[in-house]
């Protein structure tokens, strides 16, 4: 017999009690759900507790600070927490009751937290679907449900050395699957880089790069009833994504942290898939003017990218719960969106904050807001993280040459279906 984990048992608690706690509170659910609208389009007042992790939690109180200025009679109290705790710590308040009334999640822990029972869900009156980028609401809804608003966003574009593509000859961004490859070879045997890319072969989260190739082919990770990640459509995908090993575009080694950005600028590595946040670590490299943003390519699929980033949701338990959405809201002002990005470069979720100067006027942002338009997140399943490390195990697998893309989404597509979805 196979010992449950600790995460399983904390889970179980968690749920048993936060369902209990839903059962207790739903007359002053429908009060305060009878109050939002007045809330909504007044002032806040009382305590507001708020959990916030890594740089975010740091900083959030400047918009906490501008908040209380603009609603005297409310105090927003925000805890950092670190990023390497935060899911456990979350774990225990709400087996313990003990919760913040906002807290920040991952995109990927929405749906595990969703089904404990303890998240409220997201009351109209306060925040708008329409406000934000498809891709970036879809992550907060969990059966077709809304449990938590996107803060902040990003996605993947591929960031390219500029010298070895004009050496190559290439004066745009390739827009197909053959059109890239054509690329990556033409910037090795012309361009003069050892690689033509680099896709993280072996780390972590390498899923984040692979599965938009599935996603631009027309497949998907689950379809509403089933897993799919053995669909004709993915075994393509991952036929595709081999391909750059075996043709030795990619370096099947993987690279340790802060290798690839000076590889990058010194032209070893003519390319990398990567988020926003890497605008920052090339240029304090003196990078800036030395690379190029390409979107990903597009496909027979609907959706080019990987869309992730964190959310802010509401905990059913709060005793302040028009105030807590009253503080969400604030967050997802355009001109606040705007002010966030200023403050610690996280990309707004919120469209018209896009047409601010501040990144419409900013052609490598440009790329990121485009792109967005046509991303995709993994489904809010509470069991995505165990599914995710499951793929990321083929993944390597594939780039190392050990097995063929058919048989690693086969192991995928088992390996999935016996975790099953959480629901």
């Amino acid at each position: 017999m196979t010992r449950p984990s600790r995460r399983t048992v904390l889970l179980a608690a968690v749920t048993a009690a936060a369902l209990a706690a839903s059962a207790c509170g739903r007359d002053s659910e429908d009060a305060g759900a009878q109050q939002g609208e007045e809330v909504a389009a007044g002032k806040a007042s009382g305590d507001i507790t708020v959990w916030a992790m890594g740089t975010e939690g740091e900083k959030l109180s400047v918009l906490a600070d501008d908040f209380m200025k603009e609603n005297p009679d409310a105090k927003v109290t925000v805890t950092p927490v670190p990023w390497d705790g935060a899911h456990n710590k979350l774990a225990a308040a709400i087996a313990g009751q003990e919760t913040p009334d906002v807290t920040m999640l991952g995109t990927t822990w929405i749906g595990e937290f969703a089904k404990t029972g303890a998240l409220d869900v997201v009351p109209p009156d306060f925040v708008s679907e329409d406000d934000f980028f498809p891709g970036a609401w879809e992550t907060g809804v969990v059966d077709g449900t809304s449990y938590s608003v996107p803060w902040y966003v990003e996605t993947r574009l591929l960031y390219v050395n500029k010298a070895v593509a004009e050496k190559a000859g290439i004066t745009e961004a390739p827009t197909t699957w053959d059109d890239l490859k054509q690329a990556m070879k033409a910037m090795q045997s012309k361009g003069g880089a050892k690689w033509g890319t680099y896709l993280q072969p072996g780390q972590m989260g390498a899923w984040q790069t692979v599965m938009p190739f599935v996603w631009q082919n027309g497949g998907d990770i689950h379809d509403g009833s089933k897993f799919t990640l053995d669909s004709p459509q993915a075994v393509e995908a991952l036929e595709y994504y081999r391909s750059f090993y075996d043709e030795g575009l990619s370096t099947k080694d993987r690279l340790r942290e802060g290798e690839p950005e000076p590889k990058l600028l010194s032209g070893e590595i003519a390319s990398f898939v990567s988020g926003p946040w890497h605008i920052g670590l090339l240029d304090e490299l003196g990078g800036e003017g030395k690379y190029d943003l390409w979107p990903m390519p597009s496909g027979d699929g609907d959706y080019t990218s990987f869309i992730g980033g964190s959310n802010m949701s509401v905990f059913k338990n709060t005793e302040n719960r028009d105030a807590a959405w009253k503080f969400v809201s604030y967050l997802m002002r355009p001109e606040v969106q705007v002010k966030w990005y200023q403050t610690v470069s996280d990309l707004p979720s919120v469209q018209a904050a896009w047409d601010d100067e501040t990144l419409a006027g900013d052609p490598q942002l440009k790329v990121f807001g485009d792109q967005l338009d046509k991303a995709k997140a993994p489904p809010s399943i509470p069991t995505w993280e165990q599914i995710a490390a499951g793929i990321d195990s083929e993944l390597e697998k594939v780039a190392k040459g050990t097995e063929s893309a058919a048989d690693a989404a086969k192991a995928m597509q088992s390996q999935a279906t016996s975790i099953g979805t959480g629901g």
